[in-house]
């Protein structure tokens, strides 16, 4: 089973402690492994357990240092918007923010509507707490696996259905599997609204 991830992808998935950053560097990993591809990565976090930021580095390719220079990740994922808008000098001109919206208005300011503009990054932004409040009783473990399911709906590169769902299936919890599914297939739904 080959992956579509390419033969190089760098990524930042930013958000605090708790969201599930890690268990969604895992499912990259997954894919890229199961790719073929060489996988290099590192986390840099302060308070990650007291919901203090948490910043993980991830590249698949041939690359020999774990940390993605600014301005030349393909992808940021940002599981709080707050923190994405923080770290998006990492996104190179024309990536893709991939983002849990929570407050729409913050994107209506001119200077980062600007920012966005020159630089052609491709915004993929979605309500998480809003959907996770209506489909999963507002259980926001699940935040990680539906930033999954926004970036394989926006058809972000390395995000392919077959082989997200394969890597949930594998790495998610048995007694979870369902309802993971079931919120990957929400944020599919969210991308593409």
């Amino acid at each position: 089973m080959g992956s579509d991830m390419g033969s190089s992808m760098q990524y930042i998935i930013v958000g605090v402690g708790g969201q599930g950053i890690l268990f969604t560097s895992r499912v990259l990993g997954k894919i890229a492994i199961d790719g073929g591809l060489p996988v290099v990565g590192s986390e840099v976090h302060g308070m990650a357990q007291r919901g203090g930021s948490v910043i993980s580095h991830f590249k698949v390719g041939d690359y020999s240092g774990p940390l993605v220079t600014t301005g030349c990740a393909d992808v940021v994922m940002a599981f709080d918007q707050n923190e994405g808008i923080r770290n998006l000098a990492f996104l190179r001109d024309g990536g893709t923010f991939v983002v849990n919206v929570n407050d729409s208005d913050a994107f209506e300011n001119a200077r980062l509507k600007k920012y966005l503009t020159d630089k052609k990054i491709r915004v993929c932004a979605f309500p998480g707490f809003e959907i996770l409040n209506e489909h999963m009783k507002g259980n926001y473990l699940f935040l990680n696996v539906l930033i999954l399911g926004a970036a394989s709906g926006a058809g972000v590169r390395g995000f392919e259905r077959e082989q997200v769902v394969a890597a949930l299936k594998e790495l998610a919890p048995p007694k979870h599997l369902d309802f993971n599914l079931k919120v990957f297939e929400l944020g599919v739904q969210a991308a593409t609204r």
